[in-house]
């Protein structure tokens, strides 16, 4: 029972999580796909989602990787995340045109700066991932979107 509620618990907080990275750093879909696993063991709606939800992070993975510019795009944000992190986890004295009171300066202390910092490292994880299994190779790219269709049109049916 309290594996059940851990687990359980663990789901819906990455499944949560995982949908604010979507709009802040961090591996927003890798956070949902992880949450719906383990939620897909209680509940059979989450089963269902969770390779669709694989198949969309793989092709967001795939298209960060597609051209240099969006590997060198997507490099550069993944070490920018990371730099953020390692400023709140150092965490300087507010600037002289801060124009707030200090105590507003860099609000999350370390525990933000570690949070960042973790994610810079699965996006760069996930980008060396992407990077050898589709750059380059545009037939792994061709096989995913097929797997999409077919998972799409079996949720249809």
């Amino acid at each position: 029972m309290l594996r059940r509620l851990l687990l359980e618990g663990v789901g819906w907080v990455l499944v949560v999580a995982g949908i604010a990275a979507l709009v802040l750093p961090g591996p927003g879909l890798l956070m949902i796909f992880a949450g719906l696993v383990l939620l897909s063991q209680q509940y059979e709606w989450a089963e269902r989602r969770v390779d669709p939800i694989r198949l969309r992070a793989l092709r967001s993975a795939a298209e960060g990787v597609q051209t240099w510019p969006r590997l060198a795009g997507s490099t550069l944000a993944a070490l920018a995340i990371g730099a953020v992190g390692v400023l709140w986890i150092v965490r300087p004295d507010a600037p002289g045109w801060w124009p707030l009171r200090d105590s507003w300066w860099l609000l999350g202390g370390w525990e933000t700066g570690a949070t960042l910092l973790l994610s810079c490292l699965i996006a760069l994880a996930t980008l060396a991932y992407s990077y050898r299994r589709f750059h380059g190779k545009p037939a792994a790219f061709v096989e995913l979107e097929r797997e999409i269709e077919e998972a799409d049109r079996a949720d249809e049916g």
